[in-house]
């Protein structure tokens, strides 16, 4: 089920209705909430419902032998807490991965003159998959390492694992936020409710009208890359940039909000990353929840930053590589991974990630000429990587690149590819507009500073009735796929 369908506007208010005047008790609000997300998320495939209840169970149950083995000797809390990290990462490489794996051996194969057949398997990948599965093994590891304690709630903990607004792209939360909330009595807050509201709008509209828009000139420029100039295909990858931009950011203000009716508090996936003084900040900014998950689990238990430079060069490319792999069963996130950590390793080794920490002129209304310089040279360094990152494979990403970068064979950018022109750079400007403004704020349409209800209303209806204007097929979210 798509937020951006006719399906969601009737599902979330019938479950709205249903949690708040019919189902008033903790248990039994976990219970719809269970109900809730499995019709879901079975709407996709029903058989995707079996796995998820599988990684749920699997992740229960290590959790609670987990925590009944921390004080024994023997080392049997360790073993289930590897265990269940290898089945889900197993799950997770099946269904995801094997193909992929198979190909590129027997690809490898070739080159030393061994013939060999790949037998793949058809495999559906599982709408989801990367980020449940994320979830569930931060939760085994964080009982192993007592930050959380085990949960014996069977119904809290499937609620925790499956909750629909952030199931199948995120944010990937943490046991120690998100589970705390489906144990305990949940009031309803009409002001947060409101917020919440206000939040989906603005999730809708970056979908909607900019994300959806910028894939008509994206999508034609790409596939059509061998007959396109240079100054057309960097012109498209300015267009995938905020394209991929407003449609993660907006699925994630989407389930924010949701998460927000149902007096649910998620944490926070994007703060204004293309404000961004530079690529350390950046990664601060962009898909938060993914990006500490990474450093908690696999960056800092590797020695972090504080060891050799040897080896923060090695974990750095390691966290990089392993979040581009993560991605998808393509070269193309390897190589964006291989990009971003070779951008990222002369900052950290220099002491420069954390010079760029605050807001972006925080103190007045536009930035200083050396912020500009910054924010501009990031977003195009960024934007170069989105080019890998999209392209079919390695050799079309480089074939789009050579073009790019040889600027005689530059032409005007045929915008006439673009459905819409005028009213795409329109909705660009609106969306970088606001979200510049509130760029302090808790999220971008949050304008409550504005005491004048006469000029904060019309702000949402001159929204909502852009995202009527601007509707058309409904696309699907592109992280849906990771």
């Amino acid at each position: 089920m798509l937020f951006n369908s006719f399906d969601f506007i009737l599902f979330l208010p019938i479950v709205f209705l249903l949690y708040w005047f019919v189902f008033k008790t903790v248990k039994s609000q976990n219970c719809l909430i269970v109900a809730a997300s499995y019709i879901f998320y079975g709407l996709w495939d029903w058989r995707f419902l079996f796995l998820i209840a599988f990684t749920t169970l699997c992740s229960y149950v290590s959790g609670v032998l987990i925590e009944k083995n921390l004080d024994k000797e023997g080392g049997h809390a360790k073993a289930f807490c590897i265990t269940n990290i290898v089945v889900n990462l197993l799950i997770l490489c099946i269904f995801k991965y094997y193909n992929f794996f198979v190909g590129s051996f027997v690809d490898l194969m070739s080159l030393f003159k061994v013939k060999m057949h790949a037998s793949t398997l058809e495999i559906i990948l599982p709408v989801g998959i990367s980020f449940y599965t994320f979830q569930a093994i931060g939760y085994s590891i964080d009982v192993y390492k007592r930050r959380v304690e085990a949960s014996h709630d069977v119904i809290s903990f499937f609620a925790f694992i499956c909750f629909f607004p952030q199931l199948v792209a995120g944010p990937i939360e943490r046991a120690a936020n998100l589970l705390p909330q489906f144990c305990k009595e949940r009031v309803f807050e009409y002001d947060k409710a409101a917020d919440g509201m206000r939040q989906i709008l603005w999730g809708l509209f970056k979908k909607i009208v900019v994300a959806d828009n910028c894939a008509e000139f994206v999508d034609d420029a790409f596939k059509n890359y061998q007959e396109t100039n240079g100054a057309t295909l960097a012109l498209a990858g300015v267009f995938f940039a905020l394209q991929i931009y407003g449609d993660f950011s907006g699925y994630s203000d989407i389930a924010i909000g949701t998460g927000k009716l149902f007096g649910i508090t998620l944490r926070d996936n994007f703060r204004t990353p293309y404000f961004s003084r530079d690529v350390a900040e950046f990664w601060k900014r962009w898909h938060i929840s993914l990006n500490k998950w990474f450093v908690d689990y696999v960056y800092i238990p590797l020695g972090g930053s504080r060891t050799t430079n040897i080896k923060v060069v090695r974990n750095v490319f390691v966290i990089f590589l392993l979040s581009g792999l993560w991605h998808g069963a393509n070269w193309t996130y390897v190589a964006w991974g291989a990009y971003h950590a070779l951008l990222f390793v002369p900052l950290i080794l220099l002491k420069l990630n954390k010079r760029n920490s605050g807001i972006i002129a925080e103190n007045t209304w536009y930035p200083k000429p050396q912020e500009l310089g910054g924010m501009l040279l990031t977003f195009v360094l960024v934007s170069i990587g989105w080019i890998i990152f999209r392209a079919d494979n390695i050799g079309a990403a480089f074939e789009i690149l050579k073009k790019i970068f040889t600027f005689a064979s530059w032409k005007t950018p045929k915008l006439s590819i673009m459905t819409y022109q005028t009213p795409t750079l329109i909705a660009i400007g609106v969306c970088l507009a606001v979200e510049w403004i509130n760029r302090k704020r808790a999220h971008s349409f949050d304008f409550s500073w504005i005491k004048f209800s006469w000029i904060r209303i019309p702000l949402y209806y001159i929204i909502f009735a852009m995202i009527v204007l601007y509707s058309g097929e409904n696309h699907t979210f592109i992280y849906f796929q990771f």
